[in-house]
């Protein structure tokens, strides 16, 4: 595989035409490597359009929602952010390369080492790995300017949300099969939000977040 222009493909056939035209964030797609994120036995899958087996049933977001959550959040340099669900890590590297600091949650201990061992071969010192449940986030350091969910939630924890700064933005995807949607949330005021839908798509289920009860009859 030539994997420049394999990476090249990726950015110009799949992500471009899903409307991501920020420069800055497709020139960070060709710089980040995403094949050094990737499980050794799905190396070939790191440039295909759709998610990546990781390990205990998580994956990585296909590369176009990615490159949208990335864009539609529009972080800046001076910014801290949270991610929940660091998986391989691939996205923190991205996040970092636009913020001051990225500090990710993850749940599974294995995935921490992975994301960890990635992102330090990657050369990344602005991201922190930590182990923990994503759906509490971390109330200790907040209140963050940017919080993503790398992955589907029912509903955004009132928890999640009370931790962004007022102005902060935090993106993920919310819903139920076959119906979910990329959303934005920003803190407009000290207790008042507002949300946008994005686009519609499917991502894989966050661990440790509630599910709404089903009723039974």
């Amino acid at each position: 595989m030539n994997v420049e222009q394999a990476r090249f493909n990726m950015i110009e056939q799949q992500i471009r035409p899903w409307d991501v035209l920020d420069q800055s964030v497709l020139s960070l797609l060709a710089v980040v490597k995403r094949e050094d994120f990737v499980p050794p036995a799905y190396r070939a899958l790191a440039f295909v359009d759709t998610e990546v087996p990781l390990p205990h049933g998580q994956q990585m977001l296909a590369p176009k929602v990615e490159a949208r959550l990335l864009q539609e959040l529009d972080v800046h340099k001076h910014e801290r952010v949270l991610e929940v669900g660091a998986g391989s890590g691939y996205m923190a590297a991205l996040l970092a390369h636009k913020a001051q600091q990225v500090v990710t949650l993850e749940i599974e201990p294995e995935l921490v080492a992975f994301a960890q061992a990635n992102l330090q071969r990657a050369g990344e010192t602005r991201v922190t790995v930590r182990q923990g449940d994503g759906s509490r986030g971390l109330p200790e350091e907040a209140p963050f300017d940017v919080i993503l969910l790398s992955g589907s939630v029912a509903e955004v924890p009132s928890a999640l949300l009370e931790q962004l700064k007022v102005g902060g933005r935090l993106a993920a995807v919310v819903g139920q099969l076959p119906i979910m949607r990329a959303t934005l949330f920003t803190r407009s005021s000290e207790h008042d939000f507002a949300s946008v839908e994005l686009f519609d798509t499917v991502a894989p289920r966050l661990s440790g977040f509630d599910e709404p009860t089903r009723f039974k009859f």
